[in-house]
C-alpha cells in the first residue's frame, strides 16, 4: 500500500498522447537525457544565489522533496551561466543544523533553470527536520520540513492550511506572513500560484516584463518575481507543501489542448506555451521526478496519505477537461453543460479517484482541487447564471462523483477548493435539484491570498436559492486552517482584518489577521458553525 504509486503514475503518462509541437517551439525546454556537460565546482556569483529561498514538499514516511533554485539575478533569467553547478544539501534533526543526519550533492543544470529537487530518503516517519543548501561559499536559508506518518499508523491529530490565488499585482502577501507562524504539519496550495497577465503600471506592484509570459524564460521570470516575496518564502520554509495548479499558471481558463483566445494564438502556439509553462511550473515547485514534464504532459494528480487519519486526492482539473460549455463565462447553462460525455478530470483520473476512495482506510478523505464543486446560482430571482468554468459547467461528471459518494460511502469526504477568491462552506447534496436530498459530503472553499473579488453583492442576493450554502464571504482575503482529529474536522477561516473603515487589507504587507468564523464537521456528521 504505497502512498504514491509511482509505477502507475509513470505508466499513465506514457499512455498520454505525445504531441510534437515543433523544434522551434520547444527551444529552451528541458529534455531529461540532455544536460550541459561543463561543470563549475567553485562558481562565482554576481549576487547571492539563494534569493528565491528554499521549499519542501511531497512528504512520505521516509522521504521528502527539498527545493531551491540558483538565481543571483532573478528577473533576468536567474542570472546563471549556462553550466552545471554542484549544490550540496544537508538535513539535520535540530534547528541549528548541528546534528546532520543526511547530506549529498546534486547538480543544478541550466536545462531546469538551475533548480534543485532533492529526493531526501531514509528519514524517519512523522518527524520534523531542518535543511539547507550550499554552493561554493554561499549558504541558503534554513528550511523546516516534516515527514508523513506511516501508512495505517493511528494518528490522533493533523493540522494543515490551504490557500490559492496570489495575484502579485493586486496585493501583498500578508496572509503568508501569518501562515508561517501557525502550528501546522502541511500546506496545500490549490493553484493560481502565479498570474500570467501583463504588467499594469497602475497596479500596487506591477508584474515584471512587457507582456504575458510565453516562453520558458518568461515564465521563469514571473515565478522569480512571485518567489521573491519574503512572506511567501517564509511559508515555504516553515512547512512541507503539496501543490496543484489551476489556470493562471498557463493561461486564463485554459482547457486541455484548446486555446481560450484562438484569435490571438493558434493551437500550435498554445501547445508550445503550455509546454513552456509546465516546464517552469516543475522547476519552481517541490515536486517528485514523476512530475518532470514531457512536452505538453505533466503528471500532477496523485495521492498522499497521513497515517490512518487523512488521505489527500490531489486533482488536476485543467489538463484533461473538456472545453468549457456555452462559450465560457457566468451565464445560464446551455444544453452542452449537461453533456454526459463531458469531463473535468479525464476518464483515467476519474477512475483513479474512485478506486482510491473505495480502497481508502483513512478517517477523512480529501479531494484537493481547483474550482468550485457545489452548485451555485449567481443571480437572484427567476433568471439564473452559473460559472461554467467550474463544476456547474460539467454537471454530468460532478453527478458521477456525487453518485459514487452516495453509493460507496467513503469515510468523511471533504472537498477543498480555491479559484473563486471567496470563502464558502457548503453541504454536498446527492441531488442539487432537490435540496432535501441526502448530504454526501462537505466543501470548504478558501478565499484568495491577494486576488480581488467583485461579485459579493450579487452572490449574497442569490444565496437563498442555494440552501446548502452555510457560509459565504467575498470581502476578505486569507487562508483556511484545518485541525483534524478522530472525532471532528475544525475549519478556521483566517482572514485579514479589514482596514478602517473598510479599506483593502492586501495593500498592507503587515495587515493583521483574525479567525473570522469557524466550522466543525463531526465524524460521519454534517458541518455546523461554532
Amino acid at each position: 500500500m504505497a502512498i504514491l504509486n509511482f509505477e502507475r503514475l509513470l505508466s499513465s503518462r506514457v499512455r498520454r498522447r505525445q504531441v510534437l509541437v515543433g523544434a522551434g517551439a520547444l527551444t529552451g525546454l528541458a529534455i531529461a537525457s540532455q544536460f550541459s556537460s561543463r561543470v563549475i565546482a567553485q562558481p562565482k556569483f554576481s549576487d547571492y544565489p539563494f534569493k528565491l529561498g528554499v521549499a519542501s514538499g511531497e512528504p512520505l514516511p521516509n522521504s521528502v522533496i527539498l527545493w531551491t533554485r540558483l538565481a543571483p539575478d532573478p528577473l533576468n533569467g536567474g542570472g546563471m551561466p549556462s553550466v552545471n553547478v554542484p549544490v550540496q544539501w544537508q538535513i539535520a534533526d535540530d534547528e541549528n543544523m548541528r546534528r546532520i543526519i543526511s547530506s549529498g550533492t546534486v547538480m543544478a543544470t541550466p536545462e531546469f533553470g538551475h533548480s534543485v529537487h532533492v529526493e531526501a530518503q531514509g528519514l524517519r516517519p512523522a518527524k520534523w527536520y531542518w535543511y539547507r543548501f550550499r554552493v561554493g561559499n554561499e549558504v541558503s536559508p534554513i528550511g523546516r520540513t516534516r515527514t508523513a506518518p506511516r501508512f495505517g499508523d493511528r494518528i490522533n491529530q493533523f493540522r494543515f492550511a490551504f490557500a490559492s490565488c496570489q495575484n502579485w499585482q493586486q496585493g501583498y502577501y500578508a496572509a503568508f506572513k501569518h501562515m508561517a507562524e501557525e502550528d501546522l504539519d502541511l500546506v496545500v496550495h490549490l493553484g493560481d500560484y502565479i498570474y500570467e497577465g501583463g504588467p499594469n503600471p497602475q497596479a500596487l506592484r506591477p508584474h515584471e516584463g512587457t507582456g504575458e509570459p510565453i516562453t520558458v524564460e518568461q515564465y521563469r521570470n514571473r515565478y522569480a518575481q512571485y518567489k521573491s516575496d519574503p512572506n511567501l518564502q517564509a511559508a515555504h520554509a516553515a512547512f512541507p507543501w503539496i501543490v496543484t495548479w489551476d489556470d493562471h499558471e498557463v493561461d486564463n481558463n485554459w482547457a486541455d489542448e484548446i486555446p481560450q483566445d484562438p484569435e490571438q494564438q493558434s493551437r500550435e502556439e498554445f501547445l508550445a506555451r503550455r509546454a513552456a509553462a509546465f516546464q517552469a511550473y516543475y522547476e519552481n515547485m517541490p515536486l517528485r521526478r514523476f512530475s518532470i514534464p514531457s512536452g505538453i504532459d505533466l503528471q500532477l494528480y496523485r495521492r498522499l496519505t497521513f497515517g490512518d487519519l487523512v488521505e489527500f486526492n490531489v486533482l488536476d482539473t485543467r489538463q484533461y477537461r473538456s472545453n468549457q460549455p456555452c462559450n465560457d463565462g457566468i451565464k445560464p447553462r446551455c444544453p452542452e453543460a449537461f453533456d454526459p460525455n463531458a469531463t473535468m478530470t479525464g476518464s483515467e483520473q476519474e477512475q483513479w479517484l474512485f478506486e482510491g476512495l473505495d480502497r481508502s482506510r483513512a478517517r477523512w478523505n480529501v479531494l484537493a482541487q481547483q474550482v468550485v464543486f457545489t452548485q451555485h446560482d449567481w443571480t437572484a430571482g427567476p433568471e439564473s447564471a452559473f460559472n461554467v468554468d467550474a463544476w456547474d459547467g460539467y454537471v454530468a461528471p460532478r453527478q458521477r462523483i456525487l453518485d459514487f459518494l452516495k453509493q460507496r460511502r467513503p469515510s468523511n469526504p471533504v472537498v477543498i477548493t480555491g479559484d473563486t477568491h471567496s470563502s464558502w462552506v457548503s453541504d454536498l447534496k446527492a441531488d442539487f435539484n432537490n435540496p432535501d436530498s441526502e448530504t454526501v459530503g462537505t466543501e470548504f472553499v478558501g478565499t484568495s491570498i491577494s486576488s480581488s473579488f467583485g461579485a459579493s453583492d450579487r452572490i449574497e442576493a442569490a444565496l437563498p436559492e442555494s440552501p446548502w450554502v452555510k457560509y459565504f464571504n467575498g470581502r476578505q482575503r486569507g487562508y483556511v486552517r484545518c485541525d483534524l482529529n478522530r472525532d471532528r474536522w475544525r475549519n478556521d477561516f483566517r482572514l485579514l482584518a479589514p482596514s478602517p473603515p473598510t479599506g483593502p487589507t492586501v495593500s498592507d504587507a503587515n495587515a493583521p489577521i483574525t479567525t473570522t468564523v469557524s466550522f466543525e464537521l463531526p465524524h460521519r456528521g454534517v458541518v455546523t458553525q461554532v
